[in-house]
């Protein structure tokens, strides 16, 4: 028998198949006659599948945050602002296209499943890697692969997480893949991909922002949890609310802790206390309607209005212990610098931003430091909400006024036309003036002049107040109004 008369057959391994692919002998003499045969895949048997003669055993043995993991898109809870068909994966999928994509966002809020659930809504191959593992080597091998699957028409998806750990170099490998189509790079990340990823990797890939679970998507991933266990949670309605609290966002925690729960002997529902005391973790108790929330953050606001900076501390660190969300703490933060003390201490503002950008930067635990320390800041600094007050006054006096112009003397004129009809003309030029001051008239003709910012006699604003004073003077003597 001739050797030309022989196919030759190559093994492909997937994750869940393997594929034989039929093709000609490389030294034929010469083309066969006829149409030459075209490979063909068979799909064989899954040599990995769990044994259906097993049962359901090795489900039940899975822990929980396994058997809740979510089959559909559908099912991810806390990120329906992606996932809904308004959202931008809702779309993808719906379209059948799906683009390059970093999933920044908390941890246990979903971002491993999306990407798995992605790969499967558009009939994508699923590759996952970690940055924490892997190196150089192991993504040529990742991408040599793809190119093979590729060229047998499957499309691979290359989820990576923790894809901030890669260094800059390494990023740089994806490029030429993620560009030629070879692969779909989704990446996880917990930080800001604005300082962690390179910028040539950002300009591929659509960032998607996922939600830390709030209270609402905590409490329907208890229920999914009591579902599959056929029985509710042994805690009362407030210890059940500390121990959502106590998650802090974070769902695959909250499920370890209700497995824990689900795998005790109790014998009655726990009180907050008790709870604290059985999984040895300070419990945040909040009451139904959330008043304790507000009672804690009014009470921290109070604090650094009077200028106590014990209980502020104090206040600020019922509220981080109990698991508040620290950037809504550090919002109202920056929102007392403007409110209460402003222009009294310019430096309060920028104190709290520094915060907020170290907290960014460091992450819990050791970016709550520069939180307490621009609490104490604040605490400490003089006080005066004459800001606060004029912007109020500025506002209303805005809506009451309507639309009148401003004094044409001081409207710029680029055409001839405004020139002609007055724009600009005897505009008094401040640096020419004496004192670098002019005196001049800003107000509209129908309105008279408004005091709207009366700066208090503490700190940086005595200053300012005396700045007013002389110019004040200084516009009576010059004609002013």
């Amino acid at each position: 028998m001739s050797f030309s008369n022989f196919w030759l057959y190559r093994i492909i391994l997937d994750s869940s198949k393997i594929y034989l692919e039929r093709v000609f002998a490389r030294d034929f003499p010469r083309p066969l006659s006829g149409p030459r045969s075209r490979p063909y895949i068979v799909a064989m048997a899954d040599l990995f599948a769990p044994d259906p003669a097993a049962g359901s055993a090795s489900a039940d043995a899975a822990p929980l945050a396994e058997r809740l993991r979510p089959r559909t898109l559908a099912d991810v809870i806390g990120q329906e602002h992606l996932t809904g068909p308004e959202g931008a994966i809702g779309r993808m999928v719906a379209a059948g296209r799906l683009s390059s994509l970093v999933l920044w966002g908390p941890p246990g809020t979903g971002k491993t499943t999306i990407a798995r659930l992605l790969a499967d809504a558009v009939g994508l191959r699923f590759a996952p890697v970690s940055a924490v593992f892997s190196g150089v080597a192991d993504l040529k091998k990742i991408f040599a692969e793809a190119r093979e699957h590729a060229r047998i028409g499957t499309r691979t998806l290359l989820f990576v997480d923790e894809i901030h750990r890669f260094n800059r170099a390494q990023q740089d490998s994806f490029l030429p893949y993620v560009e030629d189509g070879t692969v779909v790079l989704v990446g996880a990340t917990t930080e800001n991909p604005s300082f962690e990823l390179n910028a040539a990797l950002l300009s591929r890939a659509q960032v998607l922002i996922l939600n830390r679970l709030d209270a609402a998507a905590l409490g329907k991933l208890i229920a999914r949890a009591e579902e599959i266990e056929e029985r509710a949670l042994p805690l009362t309605e407030g210890a059940r609310e500390a121990l959502v609290a106590s998650a802090d966002g974070d769902g695959r925690f909250l499920l370890n802790q209700a497995e824990t729960l689900f795998s005790i002997a109790i014998d009655h529902p726990l009180e907050p206390g008790e709870l604290a005391a059985l999984l040895h973790r300070r419990m945040a108790v909040y009451d139904k309607d959330r008043e304790g929330h507000y009672n804690l953050i009014s009470a921290l606001h109070k604090s650094l209005r009077g200028s106590d900076p014990q209980a502020a501390l104090y206040y600020l660190a019922r509220m981080l212990t109990a698991g508040e969300e620290p950037l809504y703490v550090l919002r109202r933060l920056v929102r007392f610098a403007s409110e209460d003390i402003g222009l009294a201490d310019p430096q309060a503002l920028v104190q709290c931003l520094a915060a907020k950008d170290a907290y960014d930067f460091l992450g819990s635990p050791e970016g709550e430091l520069a939180i307490v320390q621009a609490c104490l800041y604040l605490a400490t600094a003089p006080k005066s909400n004459a800001a606060y007050a004029a912007q109020k006054a500025a506002f209303r006096s805005a809506k009451d006024t309507g639309s009148l112009m401003p004094p044409k003397n001081i409207l710029n004129a680029p055409t001839r036309l405004m020139k002609d009809v007055g724009y600009g003309k005897g505009y008094a030029y401040d640096h020419d003036a004496e004192d670098a001051f002019s005196g001049d008239d800003y107000w509209p003709e129908e309105m008279a002049p408004q005091s709207f910012y009366v700066p208090s006699p503490r700190g940086f604003e005595a200053k300012i107040a005396e700045r007013i004073a002389y110019w004040d003077r200084l516009r009576q003597e010059r004609g002013g109004k």
